[in-house]
């Protein structure tokens, strides 16, 4: 069903504020338009692009919620955050996350991505890496896009928090590690025992 555009507007108006991490690709085809008419129609609505809704939702949303660090020192983009349960952050590989000679990421920024996103998911004041177990699966290239998943997965005999976060291109597993997150209240909590 073909719709004029003052009512395509207002729907996808309505569809990115319910779905503000919706892609232009995947609208085109909800609407049944080409990407550019898409593209015109979120600039003359003043609609930013999906990078900048994922930093405005994120830096909103998470800014008051993440008690380890300020959002903006986790590396890679949170998109999706529940204290204590589970993260997702995406990192995009640049010229400056490689090394020159053959385009390949340098391991300390997927350490980096899912170490900062497993310090964010604590729901503590205070959450520092005690011990990590980390695993490199695959190379990761300049233009490939990171998707990091971590999990809370429990506690170890020291009550330790453990996350899990494996890191993803595609479908693909390029990084899986457990951390073992100290948290202040554990302080606390040997302290009062």
């Amino acid at each position: 069903m073909k719709r004029n555009k003052v009512t395509r507007q207002i729907e996808l108006k309505e569809t990115i504020k319910s779905m503000p991490f919706i892609t232009d690709e995947e609208l085109a085809k909800k609407f049944g338009v080409s990407i550019q008419t898409i593209r015109l129609d979120r600039m003359e609505l003043s609609i930013p692009e999906l990078r900048e809704r994922i930093k405005s939702v994120a830096t909103h949303e998470w800014n008051e919620t993440v008690k380890a660090l300020p959002i903006e020192e986790v590396i890679g983009e949170v998109v999706d955050l529940e204290l204590d349960e589970r993260a997702i952050s995406i990192l995009d590989i640049r010229s400056e996350h490689v090394f020159s000679r053959n385009d390949i990421a340098r391991g300390h920024h997927l350490f980096a991505q899912a170490n900062s996103l497993a310090v964010a998911v604590i729901n503590d004041e205070l959450a520092l890496t005690a011990k990590s177990e980390i695993y490199f699966t695959r190379q990761v290239k300049k233009g490939e896009r990171v998707v990091a998943k971590a999990k809370v997965a429990g506690t170890d005999q020291k009550g330790r928090t453990l996350v899990e976060v494996q890191s993803y291109v595609e479908n693909e597993q390029v990084f899986a590690g457990t951390f073992y997150m100290f948290r202040s209240n554990e302080q606390k909590e040997l302290q009062q025992s």
